[in-house]
């Protein structure tokens, strides 16, 4: 049996769910005195004005399931007695104002700048210094203002809203700095008093006390040495794309560039169909389909860094009933002939521009795609028109981003959205060519 505590500890508290939420969860039973969100753990610690206070909720929901906008959310008596300034500082001030906010951006779906906050958040007050970087919260900035009620305000204002429609929702808490140190002016960090910063500190991290990625050109295992990535054009940004290291199976030294793929559907697929698929992960060189293996093809990509990420991410999927088995192939390269497919000139290649950027969207197939270049009057019947025929649509959200239609589409399991993309990007509908790419967002 927990011993009973003033202290409660609410876990599965996804980011979608506020301070206030859990407020009107607790209220009923008494008041509250301080709530720290835990939100790199999914956790909050909330601290009643008394002991039977906290009892009697930990009772009633005993017997009732507590949720939380759709959420369910689990509690019990926390090993605290008390919420110390320790715990109240391990994500920031909690709710003692401050002019320095910690902001956390959830449903990141689009990259976002120091300009993007700077215009954001300048609405309330002259901010004075912006510091990006990546946690294992996730996608996290230091903003200072010159006066705390600017803080304040932006606080009350912001919290909970969305930069763009559908996505990049704000997460606000006050820091527990005093001051931000800003060593260079860039995209990742600025000092708005002082322009005369440089744009990079040569060799080493911009920021490095606030755990910004931004610097790094190299990745640093436990227990070995840093090793490079010598055919990745822009390492930095590269490394900053995926929270500022690689994700876990991923070497980056990779130097093998053609994939072998198994255990496709021979009726169904064919090489456009992979290059679809494929192009997510980097830019397509050529394919060939296998005609003594009809279940086999060749993939050559443009790196090895790019391959390793299509390895890493289709090991395994679903596609036509099957599941893909993806490998490294013995052949360094595909040999030009009458039997391969040509796609490095290729403008659907999706590492042409911005390549850096869009490893961000480097995942595996998930229910949830997502689709841009849409024309303006297209309506979700019509998408949903365009792509039912490759499984059960469960939900869609038609939304417009600078001023250009896109839409995020949820299916009922990871196959049929793998369906709708390699069949359905850069296919015309409403005399628009789309392009497809799975979300990392859970719901719509």
């Amino acid at each position: 049996m927990e011993e009973p505590s003033k202290v409660i500890h609410v876990r599965n508290v996804g980011h979608e769910i506020t301070e206030n939420d859990l407020i009107q969860l607790f209220q009923p039973f008494g008041v509250i005195n301080k709530l720290v969100m835990l939100r790199a753990k999914n956790q909050a610690l909330l601290q009643m004005q008394d002991i039977s206070s906290a009892v009697n909720a930990i009772q009633f929901y005993t017997n009732v399931q507590p949720s939380i906008r759709g959420r369910n959310v689990y509690v019990q008596f926390s090993s605290h007695q008390e919420l110390t300034t320790m715990e109240q500082n391990s994500q920031g001030r909690g709710n003692e104002p401050n002019r320095i906010l910690l902001v956390t951006i959830h449903h990141m779906l689009y990259p976002i700048t120091v300009e993007v906050l700077q215009q954001v958040f300048s609405s309330h007050g002259l901010v004075e210094k912006i510091v990006t970087f990546q946690k294992s919260a996730g996608f996290q900035a230091l903003i200072q203002y010159q006066l705390r009620q600017s803080a304040v305000s932006a606080r009350d204002s912001l919290q909970g809203r969305n930069i763009y429609d559908g996505c990049c929702q704000l997460d606000i808490q006050f820091s527990n700095l005093d001051e931000l140190q800003v060593n260079c002016n860039n995209d990742r960090s600025r000092d708005f008093t002082n322009p005369s910063l440089p744009s990079e500190q040569k060799g080493r991290s911009s920021q490095p006390g606030y755990g910004d990625a931004g610097g790094m050109y190299s990745l640093q295992t436990p227990g070995a040495r840093a090793v490079g990535f010598p055919q990745m054009g822009n390492a930095a940004a590269i490394a900053a794309a995926f929270g500022g290291g690689l994700p876990p199976g991923i070497s980056g030294t990779n130097d093998r560039c053609t994939v072998l793929v198994s255990n496709l559907n021979p009726d169904r697929i064919d090489e456009d169909k992979l290059f679809n698929l494929f192009s997510i992960y980097g830019n397509i060189v050529r394919i060939k389909l296998l005609h003594n293996k009809p279940d086999h093809a060749l993939v050559q990509m443009g790196d090895g860094f790019q391959a390793e990420l299509a390895v890493h991410f289709l090991k395994g999927g679903m596609l036509f009933g099957k599941r893909l088995e993806v490998n490294f192939s013995k052949h360094p390269n595909i040999t030009t002939g009458a039997d391969t497919h040509e796609y490095m000139n290729s403008n659907l290649n999706r590492f042409n521009h911005n390549a850096a950027k869009n490893y961000r969207y480097c995942c595996s197939p998930t229910k949830m795609i997502h689709l841009s270049t849409l024309p303006q009057d297209i309506t979700e019947e019509e998408i949903v028109a365009h792509l039912e025929e490759h499984g059960a649509i469960v939900n869609t959200k038609l939304f417009e981003m600078n001023g250009k239609k896109q839409a995020l589409v949820l299916f009922e399991n990871e196959e049929q959205a793998t369906k709708a993309l390699v069949s359905k990007h850069a296919s015309s509908l409403g005399g628009s060519m789309v392009r497809i790419s799975f979300s990392q967002l859970q719901t719509i």
